[in-house]
């Protein structure tokens, strides 16, 4: 495909994509919910990051399991930063960042 009927492809796909934000009250409240829940989803996990440094004790927290999570983050976060979907990339982020603490501390604390 040469690059003129390329650049005419590209145009014709990228018509059925939705602006962001959104248009409509209702869909830029959805993103504006979508991107809250992103955040408030990995703090959920503050109370099991806080039992592990403050007892010193990871009894029965896997490190591996945290670990494949944590690299399962990865692929997200690129996804989201390429496609500029900031939902995406802060909620893997912060899990990222979460799921690493989780690790760390079932590692040292294990």
């Amino acid at each position: 495909m040469d690059g003129h009927r390329h650049l005419h492809a590209r145009k014709r796909m990228s018509k059925s994509l939705e602006p962001y934000p959104a248009r409509t009250p209702w869909k830029r409240m959805l993103d504006r919910a979508v991107l809250g829940v992103g955040i408030l989803g990995p703090i959920m996990s503050i109370p099991q990051i806080a039992l592990i440094y403050i007892s010193r004790d990871a009894a029965g927290v896997s490190p591996v399991s945290f670990l494949a999570w944590a690299l399962f983050d990865i692929p997200w976060i690129v996804y989201g930063l390429v496609h500029r979907e900031p939902p995406i990339v802060v909620t893997y982020t912060l899990w990222l960042a979460f799921n690493l603490l989780i690790f760390l501390g079932a590692l040292i604390y294990g």
